[in-house]
């Protein structure tokens, strides 16, 4: 069915509903950045599958919002739909609510799911309601209505992660939160987001392809921790497990009746709890709104986490320089598309030892695909690859020691003076970031222009942040640290996980982006102005010699790069057989 058409029913039954507007989001009933078949409601509407966007949809008009990643795809995959393109965070582009503020009238209806929605979401609709005299209703999934094959809830097995890779029992974990709920004077703490209730429990999941979750929701007061989710998930020795950690296990929907019975006072995240579960807490309940508790907490990787995740990194490592090997080697003499290069690089890394799965979708994205920072390759779209251009592939996996994520540009021939330029200039944004001295209490918005300054110097800027956190065995991207212009408070502390991934991005002719993982770690202790951290890093690949114009670097940026280059030798070739060795040694030469 065209997406012309799915509209046309759409709104028969909005008129049907008495409801002149009705928003479709990305999300879950758990506000995920990346959710399970079921919730992908907004994708089917609109035939844009990009991960990050929302829906508006009028009896007479059809705006998605989506954000700079997908700028590119977006127009293609909205063309001849009747859906219009709107640019979020791009000045002169009203956002949702402020092209509601304008353009909804008086007396007309607005409608969503508000399971679909947050509370602060939920709060500056109200605000448009109070302004403008409309009426919200807030009950109804229309898409479901004509979504007639839409995926049932996912029931895949869940499992519990050993303390051997995670570091710490969720009976010490919940001690700690309950440490932090008492310093806030919370006796109830809901929590909704999968990432925080999976880190809280040491469980992990299948609900969601790429990221090691179920769809579970949690409640901890003083007396009892009680984790939501569909029984069928879990064996009888996992359950057992988990009530021997001080926890009850109760089914899904439970939830919304248990929060109807919290007393005196709670404490949940404003961003990530769904405007239908906070309509069902009792109005003489003290609300506390904040940020998830535990999204602080495990920010922090413990010992055991860090020396896990720097063991993943290195087999990681090992199946990018094969991988590498086998591209270098074989373009231009067997047939490789954008889709069999990925397969390939799977393959690689399905070979690493407690290797699960890989941590996103491959994008693999050739000449002017990589232009578009989120490209996903179709059997339509792929290109084959020839001996010459870039090939930007950004991958990463999901081990049960950790999370990877790694962007490296290849160098499949001759370049471009622009293409040659523009890779060397993204390294040396790389590596300005990487050199980075921090002194505590700095955040990541005040760290992005050591980044993003090299390319400003030359007129050139890319739509997105430089590096966000990752997760241990969960998801690729996790707050509260990000490395972004937008502002952000949370200061960066040791062992936070940053990525550092500054790129150029050519409509029409060309992507390129460098990224590794970090560590922020200690450095030195100044009696008189402070305490200082560093970055060290965590992604060991060699960065592709061939598309660096020497002259543009510095000594100190050359010495920075043959001490990666020479590390990554060191680490990696214990792993590789005698002719990957000399492959690696000489992708990794001194400049």
């Amino acid at each position: 069915m065209r997406v012309l058409d799915r509209l046309e029913n759409l709104r028969k039954i909005m008129k049907r509903e008495n409801i002149d507007y009705y928003i479709v989001p990305s999300s879950d009933f758990h506000q995920s950045e990346y959710v399970a078949e079921h919730f992908k409601s907004r994708a089917y509407i609109t035939g844009f599958t990009g991960s990050a966007g929302t829906a508006l949809i009028g009896l007479e008009k059809a705006i998605l919002w989506t954000d700079g990643r997908y700028f590119i795809q977006a127009e293609q995959q909205l063309k001849d739909s009747g859906i219009e393109l709107y640019k979020m965070k791009i000045p002169g582009w009203p956002t949702l609510e402020e092209w509601l503020m304008d353009n909804i009238n008086e007396g007309e209806i607005l409608g969503f799911d508000g399971r679909l929605f947050s509370i602060n979401q939920y709060d500056a609709f109200k605000k448009i309601k109070d302004t403008k005299n409309i009426n919200i209703v807030m009950d109804k999934d229309l898409i479901e209505e004509i979504w007639s094959e839409k995926p049932q809830l996912p029931k895949e097995k869940a499992f519990l992660h050993d303390v051997k890779y995670c570091g710490k029992s969720a009976k010490e974990k919940i001690e700690e939160i309950r440490g932090e709920m008492s310093k806030i004077g919370a006796e109830s703490y809901i929590i909704s987001s999968l990432d925080d209730i999976a880190w809280t429990f040491n469980i992990r999941g299948n609900d969601v392809k790429n990221t090691p979750v179920a769809l579970a929701y949690a409640i901890i007061n003083k007396e009892e921790s009680i984790l939501y989710i569909d029984k069928c998930k879990l064996s009888k020795d996992d359950e057992t497990k988990l009530n021997l950690n001080g926890i009850r296990v109760d089914d899904y929907k439970q939830i919304f009746e248990d929060v109807k019975k919290i007393e005196n006072s709670v404490v949940i995240d404003p961003n990530k709890v769904s405007a239908y579960i906070y309509t069902l807490i009792k109005e003489n309940v003290k609300i506390i709104k904040q940020s998830n508790i535990t999204t602080s907490l495990k920010a922090i990787k413990n010992e055991i986490e860090i020396q896990n995740l720097k063991n993943c990194q290195i087999k990681d490592g090992v199946a990018m320089v094969k991988f590498l090997k086998w591209l270098k080697e074989n373009v231009g003499n067997i047939e490789i598309t954008e889709l069999t290069a990925a397969d390939k690089l799977l393959e690689f890394r399905k070979m690493g030892d407690l290797f699960v799965e890989e941590s996103f979708g491959t994008i693999a994205g050739y000449k002017d695909h990589a232009a578009m920072m989120h490209y996903s390759a179709t059997e339509e779209s792929a290109y084959k690859l020839k001996p010459e251009g870039i090939l930007l592939v950004d991958s990463g996996g999901q081990y049960l020691d950790g999370t990877t994520d790694i962007t490296r540009s290849f160098i499949l021939g001759k370049l471009t003076e622009e293409e040659k330029r523009d890779f060397t200039l993204v390294l040396k944004s790389h590596i300005n970031l990487m050199k980075a001295k921090i002194l505590k209490g700095t955040s990541g918005s005040n760290l992005d222009v050591l980044a993003r300054t090299i390319l400003w110097n030359e007129g050139i800027d890319y739509k997105c942040g430089t590096g966000h956190g990752v997760g241990f065995f969960l998801s690729v991207h996790e707050g509260p640290q990000m490395i972004s212009p937008l502002p952000n408070k949370v200061s960066l502390e040791p062992g936070m996980i940053l990525t550092n991934e500054p790129g150029v991005y050519r409509q029409g002719k060309h992507g390129i982006r460098t990224e590794n993982v970090m560590l922020v770690v200690k450095d030195c202790i100044n009696e008189e102005f402070g305490e200082f951290y560093k970055f060290e890093v965590m992604s060991y690949c060699p960065i592709d010699i061939e598309g660096i114009e020497k002259s543009l670097l510095s000594d100190e940026e050359k010495i920075w790069l043959n001490n990666y280059h020479s590390e990554t030798y060191k680490k990696l070739s214990p792993y590789l057989n005698e002719d990957e060795k000399r492959f690696l040694r000489e992708v990794t030469k001194e400049i």
